[in-house]
């Protein structure tokens, strides 16, 4: 299968496709007499799991690994697995960080409410944000 044939039934661009070999989650494709890549059948499947993998958040050289322990003949679910808790405790603590934030900022929020303009002195940058 051509490398426009393989856009169109993926919904990638054929400089995403071509990216992905480059970066080593394709093999690079037998070519035809005519030197066009000649991608075999199965690279949807691999294609719909990269793209699968990215929505997970599965980074591409996360991706890379797996696919290296598929194509070695092993199964990648024990890794898959430890990358799913890494990724879920990452967001754990981005999700901690953001409400230490929001908490911050809802204090902010309602001096920033109660503080008059005409308050501020030429020494003061803003008194909104200087903690007292």
């Amino acid at each position: 299968m051509r490398i426009g044939e393989l856009a169109t039934e993926t919904g990638l661009t054929t400089k995403t496709i071509r990216f992905y070999e480059q970066v080593g989650l394709l093999s690079p494709p037998p070519r035809t007499p005519g030197g066009y890549r000649d991608y075999p059948p199965h690279t949807v499947a691999r294609l719909a799991f990269v793209r699968d993998a990215q929505a997970a958040g599965l980074t591409l050289a996360e991706i890379r690994s797996v696919l290296s322990l598929r194509d070695s003949g092993q199964a990648p679910c024990t890794q898959v697995g430890m990358l799913i808790e890494e990724h879920l405790a990452e967001i754990d603590r981005r999700i901690a960080e953001l409400r230490q934030a929001r908490t911050v900022l809802r204090e902010l929020g309602h001096r920033a409410a109660v503080t008059a303009p005409d308050t501020c002195t030429a020494g003061d940058i803003c008194t909104i944000l200087t903690r007292a």
